[in-house]
């Protein structure tokens, strides 16, 4: 009897062991998260309504990636990219960002383009002290959340008053209207910044007006549009309701532009207003393709050799991005977000892709020129490189 129970005894221990080494072992890296890799995590859409600004973006990022580990990685470790689809919805950024920092032990986050998404994810990133550098945000309050937010971006605040100067004083377009979509934030937080221009530059406001993402019948918004004899029209929504928009208006006979931000900038502006976008619809961005700098020329021949297409805005800020990280982790000897984040903040005349980029004392990037681009052909071209006044 002694002994069956000290072979039962002897069982269960062994069982115990064992259980507690799967459970230690469950705590471990896995074959990505060794300390062999550093890892950056991509927040973007790849499907839904802004996966045009999400699917250049993650080329961009690869892209830089790629390049990196080519020439050793950073601190002697490879790069490693991990890419969810946030679909563009706020829910799923918000459980991206927390697989990101407490699975995938990523060091910094890239994205999101949209201001209103980048802002979910930055909360999460500055309570667990993970820098997030947005690759597009362009709107107000983002670095504010923390001392971990950053972006690459040519601001609102600071393109807006350059535009409406050229509107007025370059194009005689003094007579505004405005449609601003009510359930977007990005256009609900860009009205006002062009309303604060145009009063200050001498503008008149004709027509103020709304609608809101996914609606597709503008009858009502163009008619009132017509009816307000405006010279020009200011949309700060996105691309797809700004061809909609565009499409009724040449239904109406109504012959206008249309002024927006790089809300406008989706491939699928020319895609779904064909000819009623050509020429007519006009929007600011930090980049463009044409007249390239030397080092903007060597990443478009790139690119193009790589993904057999242009880039575009958000594929060069992403880019951008990951090069800007990595010399920030190798001027602080360290992929510690807490030790690298200083030296992200010290960047100065950094030589980008998408133009030079300084962070001023409250990390917020300062960027010139503003390029002005339309659909021409089909395709985004630059109509005028205005500098930031």
């Amino acid at each position: 009897m002694q002994t069956k129970k000290s072979a039962k005894w002897a069982i269960i221990m062994i069982m115990v062991m064992l259980v507690s080494l799967v459970a230690g072992c469950s705590n471990k890296p896995t074959s990505t998260n060794t300390p062999d890799v550093i890892k950056l995590g991509f927040l973007g859409a790849k499907t839904g309504s802004v996966a045009n600004y999400g699917l250049p973006a993650e080329k961009g990022m690869k892209m830089a990636i790629e390049e990196l580990n080519a020439k050793g990685g950073i601190l002697g470790k490879n790069l490693v990219g991990i890419y969810e689809d946030n679909k563009g919805e706020s829910a799923d950024i918000a459980n991206i960002a927390t697989k990101y920092i407490t699975v995938d032990k990523v060091v910094a986050m890239v994205g999101d383009p949209c201001t209103g998404l980048t802002k979910v994810a930055a909360e999460i990133a500055q309570k667990n002290q993970v820098v997030i550098f947005s690759g597009g945000a362009t709107g107000t309050g983002v670095v504010e959340i923390g001392d971990y937010v950053f972006r690459n971006t040519l601001l609102d605040s600071m393109a807006v008053p350059s535009v409406v100067d050229w509107m007025i004083n370059t194009k005689g377009w003094k007579k505004i209207a405005i449609i601003t979509s009510l359930n977007n934030g990005y256009s609900t937080a860009l009205t006002p910044v062009f309303k604060d221009a145009i009063q200050k530059k001498g503008g008149t406001i004709a027509l103020e007006d709304s609608i809101n993402d996914k609606d597709t019948d503008f009858t009502a918004q163009v008619t009132k549009l017509k009816n307000a004899q405006a010279d020009v029209l200011v949309f700060t929504g996105y691309y797809q309701e700004a061809a909609l928009i565009m499409n009724e208006a040449k239904k109406q006979n109504l012959n206008i532009s249309m002024i927006g931000g790089d809300g406008l900038y989706g491939q699928d502006l020319a895609k779904l207003g064909g000819t009623a976008v050509e020429e007519k619809v006009i929007f600011y961005c930090g980049f463009s393709t044409d007249k390239p700098t030397p080092e903007t020329a060597k990443f478009i021949d790139a690119y193009k050799a790589k993904f057999g297409e242009n880039p575009d805005m958000f594929s060069a800020q992403y880019y951008d991005a990951v090069m800007i990280l990595a010399k920030a982790m190798t001027d602080a000897k360290s992929a510690d977000p807490k030790l690298f984040r200083a030296e992200l903040a010290k960047l100065k005349d950094y030589p980008g892709v998408s133009g030079s980029t300084t962070f001023g004392a409250n990390r917020e990037p300062i960027k010139s020129p503003v390029c002005l681009l339309t659909v021409k052909n089909g395709a985004f071209s630059l109509v005028d490189k205005i500098s930031v006044k």
